[in-house]
């Protein structure tokens, strides 16, 4: 098949859904990589040109608070609203000069983060008013812990409101496990760890008629990385339910596109049975925040001598120590490093060189 070509800068409406069909046909899906601040975001963009695939961004809700500035004050989530609606305008300033097409979401929110997405969405109405596109690609709604028809209600008339100004909806059913930004599943009945096809399907029949989503299932994923073992997926899960909806509707094979939480830790071949059951997007949060940070722990502890002064180190007590102690050197270290692991994750979902860009 023809590789897609996308143009740079971050892909809303019909180019987003035109996106994700192709994963589906191209057997591929891309890792979506939660941000905190314009180094990682470089970092993404960096590995998303080296791979010649697009990147999907994310910005969790304390993630934004952090690109805002933590010294901000949060009253009513103003500042995960500013930093959120930062981050984005950083996003859409610097991903046309790496050539990179970018698909910028916000991650999990709870019913009590609604009205941090609800402000970024203002700001999306308002930016599609001046330049006929959202600010964001898309949103995702975490109520997992309602009941599965109040999950769907809310979920239905948040994404009435994005559909019309051509952005998806990423809902959650089941529960990922662990432990990733304030939210604790850690100790959470491991039966809400796997969805059930009879709830994808109750999703499909409510929220295909409104507009465009996502659906990130629960088939044991865990946020964080767990001794191997410990945490037993069952990508077939997703399966199932593709075909559940497909029996009852007479679709083509993989209706649904899937959303693949707690990717760090999985195996390669657990990463591309999953791929092959309709996964379009795999989250990697905790892999590329160690990646980040080795790099410049191993700095840190090379240059040990040159950093306990500005002047004065093993070469003299008079010597400066400014070139050791510039955060450019060092920054650049974490934003190489997490570079690295997000083009692994680009070839572990097979969408490495799968697109012109």
């Amino acid at each position: 098949m023809n590789k897609m070509k996308l143009e740079p800068g971050v892909v809303t409406g019909a180019a987003l859904e035109a996106l994700f069909t192709y994963c589906h046909e191209a057997a591929c899906a891309l890792p979506a990589v939660n941000v905190v601040g314009s180094h990682s975001v470089n970092a993404v963009l960096a590995a998303a040109r080296e791979a010649s695939a697009p990147a999907i961004i994310q910005l969790s809700n304390g993630g934004a608070h952090f690109f805002g500035g933590k010294f901000l004050a949060n009253d009513e989530h103003q500042a995960e609203i500013a930093g959120g609606i930062a981050g984005a305008h950083y996003v859409h300033a610097i991903a046309k000069s790496y050539g990179v097409p970018v698909v910028l979401h916000t991650d999990h929110a709870a019913r009590k983060l609604l009205p941090w997405v609800e402000g970024l969405l203002d700001e999306s109405e308002r930016h599609h008013e001046r330049t006929g596109k959202p600010l964001y690609s898309s949103h995702m709604l975490d109520l997992s812990e309602e009941t599965l028809e109040e999950n769907v209600e809310i979920s239905k008339k948040i994404l009435g409101r994005m559909c019309a100004v051509d952005m998806t909806l990423e809902i959650e059913l089941g529960v990922t496990g662990g432990e990733e930004d304030g939210v604790d599943n850690s100790a959470i009945d491991n039966a809400l760890l796997y969805t059930q096809p009879q709830d994808v399907l109750y999703a499909y029949d409510q929220l295909s008629p409104v507009g465009s989503f996502t659906v990130a299932a629960a088939f044991g994923n865990t946020h964080g990385v767990y001794k191997p073992g410990n945490v037993v997926l069952t990508p077939a899960i997703l399966k199932n339910s593709q075909d559940a909806i497909a029996a009852k509707h007479g679709t083509g094979e993989k209706p649904v596109r899937f959303v693949f939480h707690g990717g760090s830790g999985s195996s390669t071949d657990e990463i591309r049975e999953a791929v092959s059951y309709g996964v379009v997007k795999m989250n990697v949060d905790t892999d590329t925040q160690w990646a980040f940070t080795q790099p410049i722990k191993q700095y840190m502890d090379a240059q040990d001598p040159y950093l306990h002064a500005q002047i004065g180190n093993p070469e003299g007590d008079d010597n400066p120590n400014k070139k050791h102690i510039d955060p450019r050197k060092w920054l650049h270290l974490g934003e190489q490093g997490m570079a690295a692991r997000v083009v692994q994750a680009f070839r572990d979902l097979g969408s490495f060189g799968k697109f012109a860009l």
